[in-house]
């Protein structure tokens, strides 16, 4: 799945860089900026960049076709390159063969990921590599892993994230030890899990949060889960996060869907295709909902919602092979190390 995906990613920048009257769409300018790494340049790049991705591919071979998909790659690369040129955001390539000893002194593991080096970290986007997607995880990686709330309007804005993990602390303030292991653990998880704090009581007493006290939100429920024996080091937030961030009921995203798609159910997904927009749809996301919450302490489910909107290049290629029509609801069970063994509504 991961290389289909990869294939197809090359044809969004067709849509990125195609404008349109009245919006100016970036076109790739034709300067390469994306660097080809090797032990001798990689300190200075590093240096160089606040970020530095990397893709870590294997040798590009011969055949016409095998060229054609690394070129279409390159492209999205320095076409995000290009956009984030101002951020001090640098881009490069590791050749699995050729710079074999670079890629483990580096920390490279998986051929055909995307590694970003930011500060001491090491984050593997695990993503659909298009440009809009790729820079939309960066920039979300350039701000800070806590987003404060401190107002009623921020607050309303909270509430309205339900399709994804998200944690918020009430803490005395920004030099409070506790906000600080708070948002060490943050930085574990950034960008994939968003991290909230807020320092005003109001708002505090408004989410039932007590000082130093910490929620966890899981996708679709209604209600948090108080994360106990506060107050709490990075450790324990962390280790937290990890036993618990596998939903009952998730949403498949361009930036993450790899992690979803691949996680530890020993490749066994219950999965339903469903747009949001459409009435068919909502009806149907409902149900799940209501059956995610039912059965939220049941740790042997997992069910993945698509919503095909957001993945419109994948549409043909799921329908058939998954034998469905994508115009209604769908919903079936995967095995995703044989894509072909879903079992459709």
């Amino acid at each position: 799945m991961k290389a289909i995906c990869w294939i197809v990613a090359g044809f969004y920048l067709l849509f990125c860089c195609k404008a349109e009257e009245g919006l100016n769409f970036p076109t790739y300018d034709g300067k390469d900026r994306v660097i080809d790494l090797n032990e001798k340049n990689y300190k200075q790049a590093l240096k160089k960049y606040d970020m530095l991705c990397l893709l870590f591919h294997e040798p590009v071979s011969s055949d016409k076709v095998s060229q054609k998909q690394f070129q279409m790659t390159e492209m999205v690369l320095e076409l995000a390159a290009q956009v984030l040129e101002p951020r001090s955001i640098g881009f490069g390539m590791v050749d699995s063969k050729k710079d074999a000893k670079l890629a483990r002194k580096l920390g490279l593991l998986e051929e055909g990921s995307l590694y970003v080096f930011k500060d001491e970290r090491l984050v593997e986007f695990d993503g659909e590599l298009s440009a809009d997607v790729l820079v939309e995880f960066l920039l979300d990686l350039l701000e800070d892993p806590v987003e404060v709330i401190n107002s009623k309007l921020e607050l309303q804005a909270f509430d309205q994230i339900d399709d994804e993990i998200k944690l918020i602390g009430y803490f005395k303030g920004e030099d409070s030890e506790h906000f600080k292991a708070f948002e060490e653990a943050a930085e574990q998880f950034q960008p994939y899990i968003k991290f909230f704090a807020t320092f005003d009581k109001g708002v505090a007493k408004k989410l039932g949060l007590k000082m130093n006290e910490v929620d966890f939100y899981e996708p679709f429920m209604d209600e948090p889960v108080h994360i106990p024996d506060k107050p709490y080091s990075e450790e324990e937030l962390v280790d937290f996060v990890r036993e618990h961030r596998r939903a009952t009921l998730r949403k498949l995203r361009p930036e993450d869907m790899f992690e979803t798609w691949e996680d530890d159910m020993e490749g066994i997904h219950i999965v339903a295709f469903a747009e949001e927009d459409d009435p068919d749809g909502f009806e149907f996301l409902e149900i799940l909902k209501q059956v995610a919450r039912d059965n939220t302490d049941n740790p042997d489910l997992s069910i993945v919602w698509i919503d095909p909107d957001d993945f419109p290049l994948l549409i043909t290629y799921w329908e058939k092979t998954f034998k469905i029509d994508l115009f209604r609801p769908q919903i079936g069970v995967v095995n995703v190390t044989d894509v072909s063994s879903m079992c459709p509504e």
